[in-house]
């Protein structure tokens, strides 16, 4: 189940401004630092994030198709603020969430009450 696209706009327009004063600095929560692929521009969105080896897993309530993991894939890279520190990663493929290995148990459980489909591994470069 994906959270509804309305909700995704709110979301990006007057939530994600207010998160992105906290996110990279608690815990479960990150800001993926990523540029357009047609504007060039850097953005910062924050995201829940979880640590696990070799990076962070991520789960995607709203599904693979948003812009700011097209621009992550399309440039190859981008940096994700966690608890104050930034580091260089890679987007992986979305994968079920059902099968994601790299998922720690709490994100699992989430996962799985609430029905979300996809999840993220972003590799540390």
């Amino acid at each position: 189940m994906r959270l509804p696209e309305g909700l995704a706009r709110f979301n990006r327009h007057v939530t994600n401004p207010v998160q992105r004063l906290w996110a990279g600095r608690l815990p479960g929560f990150a800001i993926i630092e990523h540029t357009g692929r047609r504007s060039g521009r850097t953005y910062r969105t924050p995201v829940n994030a979880f640590p696990v080896e070799g990076g962070f897993a991520l789960l995607l309530t709203y599904g693979p198709d948003r812009d700011w993991l097209k621009n992550l894939r399309a440039a190859g890279y981008g940096r994700i603020e966690h608890r104050g520190h930034i580091v260089p990663v890679s987007a992986g493929e979305p994968v079920p969430a059902a099968s994601a290995d790299f998922l720690p148990k709490l994100p699992a459980t989430i996962a799985r009450r609430l029905r979300i489909e996809y999840a993220l591994l972003l590799t540390s470069r």
